[in-house]
């Protein structure tokens, strides 16, 4: 039963990173009148669905959930922010994909303990993954720098994929915490 479990959130969180892929991210502030006003972020809900996904199914369905996404994209429909195939290898941007698994497993594992079902806690595991989502895209962008296989410089790819989206990504994982606590409450999940 319990892998009947797994298995299902894997392919809820798939559905979620997949939507998330194609949904572009905002928030709400207040203009200088203080009528609210929508500011677009640089990003998609993609990553904070990854992270959502494993915060409240756990590890096991978040990595799964990445490695079916990521198959997908190089085998079978372009759903990466550039297309998708197995040319997609050698982007600069594969790093980070392949980041979405310890990422996944980091954030699943973290926020299991008892004591981490609160906004703030689930915010952090998630911010937990988002570090080691770009540790790993940056580790790839060094290692393609170094054997030339990019024509843009590294600090221009870092800021790219790492620098300009992150701060965005970063409150995004409020969200994804303070939907997983409203999920999990939901879902009675202990």
């Amino acid at each position: 039963m319990k892998a009947l479990v797994t298995w299902s959130a894997a392919l809820t969180g798939l559905m979620m990173i997949l939507v998330g892929s194609m949904t572009p991210a905002a928030i709400m502030t207040l203009g200088s009148d203080y009528s609210p006003q929508v500011l677009a972020l640089p990003s998609t809900w993609q990553v904070p669905a990854l992270l959502l996904c494993s915060l409240v199914c756990g590890a096991n369905a978040g990595v799964i959930a990445a490695v079916a996404y990521i198959t997908i994209g190089l085998f079978q429909i372009p759903v990466f922010s550039n297309g998708g195939d197995l040319s997609y290898l050698t982007t600069p941007g594969f790093g980070y994909l392949l980041g979405f698994l310890p990422s996944a497993w980091i954030s699943g594992s973290l926020s299991r303990p008892k004591k981490m079902h609160n906004v703030v806690n689930l915010s952090l595991c998630a911010v937990a993954g988002l570090i080691t989502l770009h540790i790993c895209g940056i580790i790839n962008l060094i290692i393609g720098s170094l054997m030339n296989r990019w024509s843009d410089q590294f600090p221009q790819l870092l800021f790219n994929y790492t620098i300009f989206p992150i701060s965005s990504q970063i409150a995004l994982c409020s969200g994804a915490g303070i939907l997983a606590v409203i999920l999990r409450s939901l879902l009675l999940i202990e």
